[in-house]
């Protein structure tokens, strides 16, 4: 009897997976296009490079100035903690070592969102690395991420 019963619950726990058939996605949310220079808003640009730099900053300094309301979503000041950073900034000294500058590389448009993609110096010339900052409708920072720089990036665009 009891295997039975077990059986049943398995099978109703198998029987209840949720169904991803619900959601669907218009094309156009995730088209990305590239702005061209007289679109920019410079004053959103000049944000996205600030806070962009604020976190990889902290690599040299070990110091963050944590994120308000005004600039960043919450779910963008939850996850950026001193804690996280430390550990990614531990990692990125070694490899790449003191962190110089960053350099705009262009700006892209998503139907919600505006991608700035910076690429990030280092002392070390071994380091080729990028940071985008997403910035929403609401002119908060949305996103930011740190990838290897993708040399393809426009290449990519112009087949969608």
């Amino acid at each position: 009897m009891k295997k039975a019963g077990l059986i049943i619950c398995l099978l109703l726990l198998i029987g209840c997976k949720s169904k991803t058939g619900t959601v669907s996605r218009d094309t156009e949310d995730l088209k990305i296009k590239k702005v061209s220079g007289a679109e920019v808003n410079t004053t959103q640009q000049q944000k996205a490079y600030d806070l962009g730099k604020r976190v990889l900053e902290t690599c040299n300094t070990s110091k963050f100035k944590p994120f308000n309301e005004t600039e960043v979503t919450k779910s963008v000041m939850e996850n950026t903690t001193e804690d996280r950073l430390t550990k990614t900034c531990q990692r990125f000294r070694q490899y790449y070592g003191s962190f110089i500058d960053l350099k705009l590389d262009g700006v892209y448009k998503t139907k919600d969102e505006v991608i700035y993609r910076y690429h990030a110096l280092y002392s070390k010339k071994v380091a080729n690395k990028e940071l985008r900052v997403f910035v929403n409708d609401e002119n908060l920072v949305s996103a930011i991420k740190s990838m290897d720089w993708d040399e393809k990036f426009d290449a990519k665009l112009t087949n969608q």
